[in-house]
């Protein structure tokens, strides 16, 4: 048996790992997008490093597009098999592919206007939605917590990660020869203390783990809470400056949490008499399916449910779903909120909200997630003074800030406190995935300290066999 990394290798986007089994069979863990890497991107997403008719199985972690993001290319270039995931995943992955088609589609028709006005060749989208439509039909869903037959000496197991609504922990029980190599692939590890959903759960002894390391060298602030940071910025952005406030937010999970946090302040009256628009109909949906999964919340929402039908829902709470809407936004004067995606504002809506506000300085844009260091979030979080929106140069004047406190991914405790269930002794190689690679240099030597003898860091394309 081997596994190669093909993505999130000393990079946090593009989760792809495919393991090679001596039958000839072979499993793919995720097939994510390539975000935020600049002119890089798109030729990262075009170059699989395998071949796509060669798989046998997908088993999916979850629904984040840089994990599931380049499944319809996948069946399109050629895999015919089954998908494996968890119901909620499911639902949740058939929205963000069709709206990932979507936007696809609209950037190359704009890439292509300029393109001919260039003379040169006309861009291709990755996938266009009737691809995206046909990948559905090969999805297989599999419950947490029980252990699921695969194929002949392959079975899985899905535990709950915690990270975003079906998100899993991914087991396989691998035979090959008599012998059994125990696998746990992390996906995305959620924290501890999710304000929404439930801890991450225990899981069985591994042989082998693929372990995600995002904030592996860092703690989330613990000494503000996020309805007080969040309130800062409203009182500063819109009550004190009379701007808008510009919150970029992953749909699927982030906009939940913020939506959650701001019914939250209304129900200690502390919430500001504001409009608070969500432009995303993406997100508009995946709040929706969220809504259909109570069971995955922690104990602290349950008991909110008893009273709070909609703990989602507030006064002054506008959905935009028209295009036209979402450019009328432009044309207003603050002060409102704006909850838009995507996180890393390299797409979709949100991208045009920062381009009509980011050169006036009543206005304020504050990231509400992790961006990666290339992408348009991540440039702005660092500090620039100037960026290309739409290929056109714009000075930056508006305040730019960052709530890291609501991060979905677990930091350096978490991720312990998530290996805390398993005995270092047993484990052969621990695999660091999913992080910038100083992070995992820094992650590496605590872990080691642990009692983790191998942990290795792959780069992109590197394969190894597992004894």
């Amino acid at each position: 048996m081997k596994i190669a990394f093909h993505g999130a290798a000393r990079t946090v986007t593009g989760s792809k790992h495919l393991i090679s089994l001596k039958n000839g069979k072979k499993v793919l863990l995720d097939c994510g997008m390539f975000q935020g890497m600049g002119n890089e991107t798109d030729a990262l997403n075009r170059e699989w490093g395998f071949n796509p008719s060669e798989i046998t199985y997908l088993v999916l972690s979850h629904a984040h597009i840089d994990h599931s993001g380049l499944i319809p290319k996948l069946v399109k270039d050629g895999f015919g098999g089954k998908i494996f995931c968890t119901p909620a995943t499911k639902e949740l992955t058939a929205v963000l592919l069709r709206d990932s088609a979507e936007i696809q589609q609209d950037d190359v028709k704009y890439a292509n206007k300029r393109r001919a006005a260039e003379g040169v060749p006309y861009l291709q989208p990755l996938y266009t939605m009737e691809d995206a439509e046909k990948t559905i039909d090969f999805f297989q869903t599999v419950d947490y917590g029980k252990w699921f037959t695969i194929d002949e000496g392959l079975e899985l197991l899905y535990t709950d990660a915690g990270h975003i609504i079906g998100s899993a922990a991914v087991h396989l029980k691998i035979t090959e020869d008599g012998k059994l190599t125990r696998l746990m692939f992390s996906g995305d590890v959620g924290r501890y203390r999710d304000i929404i959903l439930r801890s991450p759960q225990d899981y069985p002894q591994a042989d082998y783990i693929l372990l995600e390391s995002t904030y592996g060298n860092s703690l989330h602030d613990q000494h503000a809470t996020t309805p007080d940071l969040i309130l800062q910025w409203i009182e500063k952005a819109c009550i004190q400056k009379g701007g808008k406030l510009v919150l970029p937010a992953f749909s699927v999970g982030r906009t939940q949490e913020i939506l959650f946090t701001l019914n939250q302040l209304e129900v200690e009256r502390r919430l500001p008499d504001l409009e608070y628009f969500v432009d995303s109909p993406l997100s508009i949906q995946a709040t929706e399916i969220v809504k259909r999964y109570p069971q995955y919340f922690n104990k602290t929402i349950q008991r909110i449910l008893e009273t709070d039908m909609d703990p989602f829902s507030f006064k002054g709470l506008k959905y935009i779903k028209t295009v036209d809407e979402s450019k009328l936004l432009n044309f207003r004067n603050g002060p409102f909120v704006i909850i838009s995606a995507s996180g890393m504002a390299e797409g979709g809506r949100v991208k045009h909200h920062i381009a009509n506000t980011i050169e006036n300085s009543r206005n304020t844009i504050v990231f509400t997630g992790y961006c990666e260091p290339h992408s348009l979030g991540g440039r702005l979080v660092s500090g620039a003074k100037e960026v290309h929106i739409f290929g056109v140069l714009r000075e930056v004047h508006a305040e730019i800030g960052s709530i890291r406190s609501m991060s979905a991914h677990g930091d350096y405790e978490d991720l312990s406190q998530f290996l805390a269930c398993q005995d270092p002794k047993e484990i052969k190689t621990l695999f660091l995935v999913h992080g910038e690679y100083d992070v995992q240099q820094a992650f590496r030597d605590r872990l080691i300290k642990k009692g983790y003898m191998d942990v290795q860091i792959p780069e992109r394309h590197y394969e190894i066999g597992l004894a």
